[in-house]
């Protein structure tokens, strides 16, 4: 399992954004940071590769350490640019093999597409990567949770691509359901039937 936190400038504003009277003093970068240390805190076998306009190395997270502590760690690294498919090309670098593969980001990849990041095709550098790990690793999938979503991706949705609109904490319950059963064609029928109104 790999968790990729964008760090980058962007995700220093606020999850809000900015909104007279209602402006969060949490950001984006505290989110992600709190998703990457909760998953390696229950997963230590999870590795967590964040990124900017390349993947920050040297980081590593103590599974052991409290999730504070390691999102303390995460949020303060420094910040650059945007490159979502710097992670998943980090890994085809290496001949990394992985199960699931889950994305913390605002997506404003701008750095690494000339549709500034905008997904209109599946042909977003994130997607060509994508393609890449799926050669080593046929069956893994692929969250990639948007903290400001605002109608664009890096990644088509398909069967092993899910793309999340937000964040509470039902994520990790929908995390765990996809990493079991992938994002079938049911699966969304499913998941609203199993909710009690």
């Amino acid at each position: 399992m790999y968790v990729f936190p964008d760090v980058s400038g962007s995700m220093h504003s606020p999850v809000t954004g900015y909104r007279k009277g209602s402006t969060t003093a949490v950001r984006c970068i505290d989110v992600a940071a709190l998703v990457a240390a909760a998953i390696v805190r229950n997963n230590p076998q999870a590795e967590v590769l964040p990124f900017e306009s390349r993947v920050v190395r040297n980081c590593k997270l103590n599974s052991r350490d409290s999730v504070m502590t390691n999102a303390k760690r995460l949020a303060s690294l420094p910040t650059g640019g945007t490159n979502c498919s710097a992670p998943l090309q980090y890994l085809n670098d290496r001949k990394k093999k992985g199960d699931l593969v889950i994305y913390v980001s605002d997506n404003e990849s701008w750095i690494d597409s000339h549709n500034r990041g905008l997904y209109r095709s599946s042909s977003t550098e994130t997607m060509k990567a994508w393609s890449q790990f799926k050669v080593q690793s046929p069956e893994a999938k692929m969250i990639c949770i948007d903290i400001q979503p605002y109608g664009h991706s890096q990644a088509k949705e398909r069967a092993d691509i899910t793309n999340v609109g937000g964040f509470n904490d039902r994520v990790f319950k929908l995390i765990a359901a996809i990493a079991r059963t992938g994002n079938s064609e049911g699966f969304w029928v499913e998941m609203i039937e199993r909710t009690s109104l």
